[in-house]
């Protein structure tokens, strides 16, 4: 199993997992046109997509979506709420696959487990995908992490996960309004730091071997701060082993091997 983030960030989110020569897009949130020059770029050809998961519907997880779909109509795999939304929204084409919140299915031979997370999106998911016995887990945009979510991010072996905000640089920040921050911290807002790192203290362990952060805050969060956060952490569990990474939003990252 590999995966790459072709973007993350409010600008635009897309993942690729890649398991059992199959292909699965996370999100569309990038132009088609980068789309599709991303997966060219990490050696994809759009057209071998077995299919698109949606975690929700803003703008920066779908934005590519109508015009990609058109050119490369595969199939589109979110909950009911989800594909009710964006459907509504004009975007139509490739074959809609519902699921509820909560539901594991296949596609191929990928076994995608879903489950609800904390957003304020209609039904926000987020997934582990498995192949055999390989596991990655993939959590964008929660304000908060449930007991749920948690105990469905056990036992991987590679993890996505958003870091949006430093706390303190969040409180310093003055170009968003007290409300924009209060959204962004509310329970159906973003992740911080130190949520992930809180996350990460719950479910590391020996065989986790990735973690990858993205939809970090281009004014309040950095690299430097959450990764040493995490590394930290990972040394005091005693799990040094587990690789970090942060993925930016003009490039895709180089493939990730689990």
């Amino acid at each position: 199993m590999r995966f790459t983030v072709l973007g993350s960030g409010s600008a635009g989110n897309a993942a690729v997992v890649e398991c059992g020569g199959q292909r699965l897009m996370i999100d569309a949130g990038l132009s088609t046109k980068q789309l599709a020059l991303r997966l060219q770029l990490v050696g994809i050809d759009p057209a071998s997509l077995a299919g698109i998961l949606l975690t929700h519907e803003h703008g920066d997880h779908v934005r590519g979506l109508k015009i990609f779909l058109k050119q490369f109509p595969v199939p589109v795999f979110a909950t009911r709420d989800t594909a009710r939304v964006v459907r509504e929204a004009g975007i139509a084409g490739g074959q809609w696959k519902s699921f509820e919140a909560g539901q594991t299915f296949n596609i191929g031979d990928i076994t995608v487990e879903s489950f609800p997370i904390q957003h304020d999106a209609v039904d926000p998911v987020g997934f582990v995908v498995g192949h055999e016995a390989r596991r990655l887990g993939f959590l964008s945009d929660a304000g908060f992490v449930t007991r749920i979510m948690t105990e469905r991010l056990r036992a991987l072996h590679g993890l996505f996960v958003e870091a949006n905000y430093d706390e303190a640089l969040l409180a310093a920040d003055s170009k968003r309004p007290w409300s924009i921050k209060q959204r962004i911290s509310s329970r159906h807002g973003h992740l911080s730091n130190r949520q992930v790192t809180e996350l990460i203290r719950d479910i590391a362990h020996p065989a986790l071997g990735q973690v990858v952060l993205g939809h970090l805050s281009s004014d309040c969060n950095t690299p430097e701060i959450i990764l040493g956060q995490l590394r930290d952490c990972l040394k005091e569990l005693g799990h040094p082993q587990t690789s970090l990474h942060c993925a930016g939003q003009h490039e895709p990252t180089a493939w990730f091997d689990f």
